[in-house]
């Protein structure tokens, strides 16, 4: 009788653990559930190959969200995801930037009386070469006078040879003096839009506007650092 009862106790025991290892199974365990394309409701004990373009919820046993599954990127969306997270840190550099020349900016430019003579320090030596160029082209025209009056004494016949040489040598250079004077003037136009639109610019920032809100400036936007310092055409 003694050992009936051992037996059955014993019995009882081991039931009782397997069903608790059988709970603690049963709790562990998790479901895939989604909704495909059709509007069906699927399950399985794995990720749902119908639905890796959809959202998936990991049911615990009891059908409580244990997770929320987001679609499996395709190809084209993991690339795009790739070029969103790119740009984002361009966009973080270039703001960076705005920052950085802006508070240059204000550094350099306290007001507008220290930006104006940045602006004619820029033009100086561009209106200097202009002024040469000038010169020069009237120099040319001087000495092509008496070379086109000695042409007179020619007219109807062919001009020497040396005389040919020196009126052409002269229109050349007179040529590349009228060339040289439009981009000089150019040059000037460029520097005052530029110190124009960086004028604007620091007219903001005066009166309070935030380091960076604007974005960049154009890339040569600081022409007083980077022009020549000897007279153009000299």
């Amino acid at each position: 009788m003694g050992c009936e009862l051992f037996f059955r106790s014993g019995a009882a025991k081991l039931t009782l653990a397997f069903g608790l290892l059988g709970m603690a199974g049963a709790s562990s365990a998790a479901i895939y559930s989604c909704v495909d394309g059709n509007g069906r409701r699927l399950t399985s004990d794995r990720p749902i190959a119908e639905c890796l373009a959809r959202e998936q919820r990991l049911l615990n046993a009891d059908g409580s969200i244990r997770q929320v599954v987001p679609p499996t990127m395709t190809v084209d969306e993991l690339a795009e995801a790739e070029a969103k997270k790119r740009q984002a840190e361009v966009d973080r550099v270039a703001q960076q930037d705005a920052v950085r020349r802006d508070r240059n900016l204000l550094v350099r430019f306290p007001n507008e009386a220290a930006h104006t003579k940045a602006r004619e320090a820029a033009l100086d030596d561009v209106r200097k070469g202009v002024k040469f160029s000038e010169e020069r082209l009237a120099d040319l025209q001087s000495a092509r006078k008496p070379l086109q009056d000695e042409t007179e004494f020619y007219k109807g016949k062919k001009l020497p040879a040396k005389l040919k040489q020196q009126l052409d040598a002269n229109d050349a250079a007179a040529a590349a003096q009228r060339s040289l004077v439009q981009n000089q003037k150019d040059e000037i136009n460029r520097i005052n839009s530029l110190y124009d639109v960086e004028l604007d610019r620091l007219k903001k920032l005066w009166t309070g506007t935030p380091v960076g809100s604007m974005g960049l400036l154009p890339s040569a936007s600081a022409p007083a650092s980077s022009m020549p310092r000897k007279a153009a055409g000299k």
